[in-house]
């Protein structure tokens, strides 16, 4: 099965061509200049927040957001995530503490957070996994109660939307990334959903060395400045969002409809449906299945199709975080179990309906 390299849902090269016109008659390659400035306000519009600080990738703008906040300690997190979610916390000098996931959702589950919580813990680092929103009500109440921080990695959650608006609203900061896989991307980049004009302003200087101006600096910032290019294509994207979102919805009910009822392989939940954007979709491979995760995995590639085990392993069987105690895999069965059997079937706007039949034909003909 070939990916194809072009698609009507996608930019064609030559109306990227202007844009770069403009940025050289402009001088301005990074630094803030026009089209970082215009993305920034299209991408506020478009998502429904007032301030939003671009970063040259959603790592960096998670480094970020956690020293604004001056976030110290012990931090409380999911292992069920891409690595950067946790990696941000060790670049600060901060401790994760993991706690299990919520069955049936991916998502931390908030009735393990409160028994993790230590004289040290001085936040809650979610993340809207697969875009799905976390249980944001009850991560705000244990907050409260006990004055801790919530930020989200918001990485795969463009666009997602709860009964009061934007998912992006909710928590202290929010963190996307706009890399190059993500249902929004402009080539490498992220951003920073700010709640008002002095978090925007301080996240400015920390992204660029911490300078106030010219000769002052005021904080011992990081060189996070998404560059003039990558805004770019991030504003030429935009115009085309819609109906590559149209097309993953597609993509995904083809995929529910085909293998709705298949035994020993386990749907996304209603809600990734009901509340997600449609950025991955994953099934869960089950005992009763004719082949185990890994075999089908790996029959999958032989034919072609290139589906990820997204996310194993856990971040909490790398070395650099194993030997903590909340890591112990006896202290997150539920994570582990989703790592062992999960499978991310392909999902993009270039995706024909009849590759992703013949997707479908292959579970179907081994379940057979």
């Amino acid at each position: 099965m070939q990916i194809p390299v072009t698609s009507p849902l996608l930019p064609p090269l030559e109306e990227f061509v202007p844009y770069l016109e403009k940025i050289w008659a402009s001088r301005i390659l990074t630094n803030g200049g026009g089209m970082h400035k215009a993305l920034e306000a299209a991408l506020c519009q478009r998502l429904g927040v007032e301030h939003l600080a671009l970063f040259a990738n959603g790592t960096l703008a998670l480094v970020t957001a956690l020293q604004s906040l001056r976030i110290t300690g012990e931090v409380i997190t999911t292992p069920y995530s891409f690595v950067a979610t946790s990696h941000a916390l060790l670049w600060n000098g901060i401790k994760p503490v993991f706690v299990d996931v919520a069955p049936g959702t991916f998502n931390i589950d908030p009735n393990k957070i409160e028994a993790a919580i230590t004289p040290q813990t001085t936040a809650i680092l979610g993340v809207h996994c697969y875009g799905t929103p976390c249980d944001v009500e009850a991560i705000k109440r244990i907050a409260e109660i006990y004055n801790l921080r919530v930020i989200y990695d918001a990485a795969h959650a463009f666009g997602v939307e709860d009964e009061g608006g934007s998912v992006l609203r909710h928590g202290d900061l929010s963190v996307l990334s706009f890399h190059a896989t993500k249902v929004f991307n402009t080539f490498e980049g992220g951003a920073i959903i700010c709640p008002d004009e002095a978090s925007y302003r301080r996240i400015g200087y920390l992204k660029n060395f911490g300078f106030l101006n010219e000769t002052t600096v005021v904080a011992p910032g990081i060189n996070g400045k998404m560059h003039e290019v990558n805004a770019a294509f991030g504003l030429l994207q935009l115009k085309y969002i819609d109906g590559a979102l149209r097309r993953r919805r597609q993509i995904a009910e083809r995929y529910r409809a085909a293998l709705a009822g298949l035994a020993g392989i386990t749907l996304p939940p209603g809600i990734m449906a009901e509340r997600g954007n449609y950025a991955y979709f994953p099934i869960l491979v089950e005992s009763d299945f004719p082949l185990k995760r890994d075999d089908l995995y790996f029959l999958l590639r032989r034919r072609g199709v290139h589906g990820r085990r997204y996310f194993y392993p856990l971040i909490s069987d790398f070395p650099m975080y194993r030997s903590l105690p909340s890591a112990e895999p006896a202290n997150l069965p539920e994570a582990r179990s989703l790592a062992e059997r999960v499978i991310c079937l392909p999902i993009y706007p270039d995706l024909g309906d009849e590759q992703v039949d013949a997707i479908c034909s292959i579970l179907l003909e081994v379940a057979r």
